[in-house]
């Protein structure tokens, strides 16, 4: 039985009505939904797990817990994420080719969402302030196969004047007080005070204002948040319009009894806030959300994202491969399908520590920042030969293959995992996808002997079987 605080049931009762806060309380006390994504740029979408309970108004979502050793997840095929947070990347509804800002991306269940509907053309900024939660947000991209992305660790007032209006979509999945996941995660409770909910709107408005800066005129704003609270909701799109005189865009892409809408009465009876989406415990959907959509006003006049012909000049003397460079990188993908957004690789590929990429962005306005990654690795030269690399894999897995060892078991599949040597019966040599039930996961590399060499990167393998 959760604890709520006195006067967090006082005010809920109040904005509510007595029997209606007390139905949000009584489904606050149930067991949460677990729900999950399947990745639609993978070839394969062949899983194990049940697809009979559909998650309403979307594509490829469905209720029921996945496990993160299984080779639908390992394999980026799956992502598992609450039925509620699935829905403000598809408020987005990113379309391929669009510049998409993710500013608050971390763990990365939306910027997945938002990365697969640009479909590898275009590009997306997944920006994480925390380092370490960065670095996850960077393994769940890579995992689900995001190849036009860069990965940038920076508070939004560093990283906006990199970006001044640059942007089509930005989704603001904002810092919050958390009402809506105490269920959840009960520990959250400990933490709420009103001076918390307002500090959190403080907070919010900070971000915000730096959000704003890089909007292009006639681009969308995407601002949502995990918590119930009218001070963060309601209010905030209040404070956006008149400050920033964006406008309240109706979201008709989502049309459904289990979801609410915004409170004029909340918000100084703002006209337009009935646009906005509620999903409340006790509606049956999910965890607590809430969500709106803003236009900025203007007409958008898109700029080519390529960098000026000048800097491309001097990007390409620094960071160009040489002819026998590039040999040894097209031998190694010649082998395999690419998909068909990477066959103009050799005109755009880079490398940087012998690291060789073909970037999301390139261009002045990355100096400074803290990137963690910058488009897709396709691996690292190593003195006279090229070693494919692990992203790279991940994003073989959205076309058929024919260079493809299926780990006949699950002991062998764990062996794997665990960084593990496996001998195969093939006639296959060389650089081969590893995969599991036909779920490519890895690059491993089989010797005459029949040997595969183990190429699941080190930080990512199990510290034991099974």
């Amino acid at each position: 039985m959760l604890k709520l605080p006195k006067e967090f049931k006082d005010k809920y009762r109040k904005l509510l009505g007595t029997d209606e806060a007390d139905e949000m309380f009584t489904a606050m006390n149930d067991t949460n939904k677990k729900s999950f994504r399947i990745n639609p740029l993978k070839f394969n979408t062949k899983i194990s797990y049940s697809k009979k309970a559909p998650v309403p108004n979307l594509a490829n979502a469905y209720y029921g817990a996945v496990s993160g050793q299984d080779p639908e997840w390992v394999s980026g095929t799956v992502y598992s994420q609450d039925p509620s947070a699935m829905f403000p990347a598809k408020v987005a509804n990113v379309q391929p080719g669009e510049r998409v800002l993710d500013l608050c991306a971390a763990p990365g269940g939306k910027s997945t969402g938002l990365g697969e509907d640009l479909k590898g053309q275009g590009v997306l900024v997944a920006n994480e302030i925390s380092r370490p939660r960065a670095k996850v947000l960077r393994e769940n991209l890579e995992r689900w196969g995001v190849s036009n992305v860069l990965i940038t660790s920076e508070s939004p007032e560093k990283l906006a004047p990199h970006f001044l209006q640059f942007f089509d979509k930005i989704l603001v999945d904002a810092p919050c007080s958390g009402e809506g996941m105490f269920r959840k995660n009960p520990e959250a409770i400990k933490y709420w005070s009103e001076d918390y909910v307002l500090t959190c709107q403080k907070r919010q408005k900070e971000i915000l204002k730096e959000a704003v800066k890089m909007l292009r005129p006639g681009g969308e704003l995407i601002y949502s948040t995990c918590t119930f609270s009218p001070e963060e909701d309601e209010q905030i799109v209040a404070w956006l319009v008149k400050n920033f005189n964006l406008v309240i865009t109706p979201i008709k892409s989502i049309k459904m009894d289990k979801i609410s809408h915004g409170h004029l009465d909340w918000a100084q009876n703002l006209d337009g806030l009935q646009n906005t989406l509620r999903f409340w415990p006790q509606d049956g959907l999910g965890e607590g959300q809430f969500i709106a959509k803003l236009t900025m006003p203007g007409v958008t006049i898109k700029a080519p994202i390529k960098r000026k012909n000048r800097a491309k000049k001097k990007l390409r003397n620094k960071f160009a491969l040489f002819k026998d460079e590039k040999e040894l990188v097209a031998a190694i993908l010649d082998k395999f399908n690419l998909p068909s957004e990477l066959n103009d690789w050799p005109k755009r590929v880079l490398v940087r520590k012998q690291h060789v990429f073909i970037p999301a962005l390139t261009g002045k306005q990355l100096d400074g920042l803290k990137i963690l990654s910058n488009g897709l690795e396709l691996g690292i030269l190593k003195k006279k030969r090229f070693e494919p690399g692990h992203q790279l894999a991940l994003v073989l897995g959205q076309v058929k293959q024919e260079r493809v060892i299926d780990l006949p078991n699950q002991e062998n599949y764990q062996s794997y995992l665990h960084g593990e040597t496996v001998k195969v019966d093939s006639d296959l040599r060389g650089f081969v996808l590893i995969s599991c039930h036909n779920l490519i996961f890895s690059f491993g590399k089989i010797a005459n002997n029949g040997v595969i060499k183990n190429y699941y990167p080190k930080g990512l393998r199990t510290l034991k079987k099974g």
